[in-house]
């Protein structure tokens, strides 16, 4: 396994050949300017690639929930509407840029920007395989966390700076719902490292296999309810659909972005659908094996490497399509019941499986239920 792609690159066969024709342009610097290339040409297309796929999450979102309440949804702009979220983003553009009066302008400019920044700030520790990973942190879920929770700070001062009580309440929101499903999500992570002797992703993947039996979501009772636990605060800390109150289209007329237009507007919801697939991608890393493919079928080779993204995309979309489908069945809750749900049971459950992990690491060795079973 190989802590990122700069170092994967080392063990291709032709690396010397293209080391030397750097050191023939910059001397004894060449190795330092090929690793600076090889990291920005990498996160040019990751950033590009899950910008689209910020995109399509709109238009997969249409065509789901039209497909749930028996409806066509997109069907004009391109084949089967796939086009749509193109004309969507050339709208947006086209559309007038309106600050509010008496807005603070330095925060309403900056608040869409550090949604974005937040995101995509994660994907430099999100292991698409054993040789596609920007960096590999040792606390790389604890960056994880900490960098994903500015948007949680972009969304407080989207509703703050907009001068809107409407706008207010729903940052406001945002602001108490993040912050506290933070608590059940950091706990439930901190279950599965006690099982992989780690928080680095290398880690807490190189700990599980390519089989489901082999996943930690079905290592012990306790990891198959802190799946759930976790899931459902990643949908909290994402404002999605039960707990979309910092949005809440019938209360707060679309909350903290209400005074927004155009591409400004269109930051945010990006962010939105970037966010969602950076944490379905950590439920599969930390739950559903990451990108192990059975039997480490083409080990490192470039076709392990392209079926080990394969499989974590795949997962990961999975967890994206049951993301939407959860939107559009159940209904929102009040905010007492969002916080009731956190505090009350969430956060204990998360407690109380942590304690499960570790008593079950020292009274089975780590081994799971599946071991345990067949020996």
């Amino acid at each position: 396994m190989n802590s990122t792609i700069v170092s994967y690159f080392s063990t291709l066969p032709f690396y010397n050949h293209i080391i030397g024709f750097f050191n023939s342009l910059f001397g004894e610097n060449g190795q330092m300017v090929f690793a600076f290339t090889v990291y920005f040409i990498a996160a040019f297309i990751v950033v590009n690639i899950l910008s689209a796929v910020g995109g399509l999450g709109t238009y997969a979102e249409r065509k789901i929930s039209a497909d749930l309440q028996a409806r066509i949804g997109p069907n004009r702009v391109g084949p089967y509407g796939i086009l749509q979220f193109l004309a969507d983003g050339v709208k947006m553009i086209l559309k007038e840029d309106i600050i509010p009066r008496g807005a603070d302008k330095f925060l309403f400019y900056f608040a869409p920007m550090l949604a974005l920044l937040g995101v995509f700030a994660t994907l430099a520790v999100l292991p698409f395989s054993s040789g596609l990973a920007l960096t590999n942190l040792n606390i790389g879920v604890f960056y994880l966390l900490a960098v994903s929770s500015l948007v949680g700070i972009a969304v407080f001062l989207g509703g703050y700076a907009a001068n809107s009580k409407w706008s207010l309440l729903g940052g406001m929101r945002g602001a108490s719902q993040i912050i506290s499903y933070e608590i059940p999500v950091t706990i439930s992570i901190l279950a599965i490292a006690v099982l992989s002797g780690g928080i680095s992703f290398d880690k807490l993947i190189g700990a599980q296999g390519g089989f489901p039996h082999e996943w930690f979501v079905f290592h012990n009772p306790f990891t198959f309810v802190g799946f759930f636990v976790f899931f459902t605060g990643a949908l909290a800390e994402t404002n999605r659909a039960p707990f979309d109150l910092p949005e809440a289209e019938s209360e707060l007329v679309s909350g903290y972005n209400t005074e927004y237009t155009g591409m400004r507007f269109g930051f945010f919801a990006l962010a939105e659908y970037v966010e969602i697939f950076v944490v379905c991608g950590v439920a599969a890393a930390l739950f559903l094996g990451g990108y192990r493919v059975p039997f480490d079928l083409g080990g490192d080779t470039l076709i392990g490497q392209f079926l080990q993204i394969g499989s974590f995309v795949t997962k990961t979309l999975l967890l994206y399509y049951v993301v939407i489908w959860v939107r559009w069945t159940l209904p929102r809750l009040r905010v007492d019941q969002l916080m009731m749900i956190c505090w009350k049971y969430l956060t204990p459950i998360a407690i109380f499986n942590l304690v499960g992990c570790a008593f079950w690491l020292v009274k089975f060795d780590g081994r799971s239920m599946f071991n345990l079973i067949m020996n």
